[in-house]
């Protein structure tokens, strides 16, 4: 899916400059917002390519006016609004006011560390070869799917090789649809920062982007 959300390397977007000493949370109501996310995924209504769906999925305005844990906010009020587990007016008031919905699993205090350092791993076996090998040259392909991708608009088009071979990992762009995770190989590839921005002051500038198989196509 195109949308604003993918703003790597688009001029418009001007330089990422890090805050010096920055904070894991801004606010109470951030950390607060990461925790209902976590929770509400411990429910198993979705997964975390739905996830990132939900809050890359919006218009332009919206998601720009947002900052980041308010998008991480609204994701997590549609998903929850699509399921059936929160109504529009409860969002409105900010509190409940209907029965509350039963769910299968819930995320208590003493678990929270242990999740976190879990994680969710997405390598899976696979029963074929992979279709690359390091070294080899490979093209972007240029794709723009209506759903979710992890394939950034900046090297779509673009040649570069591969550098790693990584595994077999879910796929995001069916995973995201609740079509299955499809595992598919999945390599670091490595493009030329002069090929990708012509402009670019430092010629030696490389860009390595973890690109999925059904995105890439022989060069």
């Amino acid at each position: 899916m195109d949308g604003a959300h993918d703003m790597g390397g688009v001029p418009w977007s001007g330089p990422v400059r890090p805050e010096p000493n920055e904070p894991v949370f801004h606010a109470e109501w951030e950390r607060r917002a990461f925790a209902l996310t976590l929770a509400m995924a411990t429910v198993g209504r979705w997964n975390i390519d739905m996830s990132r769906f939900a809050r890359e999925n919006r218009p332009p305005e919206d998601y720009l006016s947002k900052s980041y844990y308010e998008i991480w906010l609204a994701g997590i009020e549609r998903l929850m609004g699509e399921r059936g587990l929160v109504a529009a007016d409860e969002i409105a008031a900010g509190r409940v006011l209907h029965p509350v919905k039963n769910v299968d699993k819930i995320l208590k205090r003493d678990d929270v560390a242990a999740v976190l350092r879990r994680g969710g791993p997405t390598e899976r076996e696979t029963t074929r070869p992979a279709l690359f090998a390091a070294g080899d040259r490979v093209r972007a392909k240029n794709i723009h799917p209506a759903t979710h991708t992890r394939l950034p608009q900046y090297v779509r088009g673009h040649v570069g090789h591969i550098e790693r071979v990584l595994g077999c990992h879910v796929f995001p762009d069916s995973n995201s649809r609740g079509a299955g995770e499809d595992p598919q190989w999945l390599y670091t590839v490595t493009f030329a920062g002069a090929d990708l921005w012509p402009d670019v002051p430092d010629p030696a500038l490389t860009v390595s982007v973890d690109a999925w198989e059904p995105y890439l196509e022989r060069a």
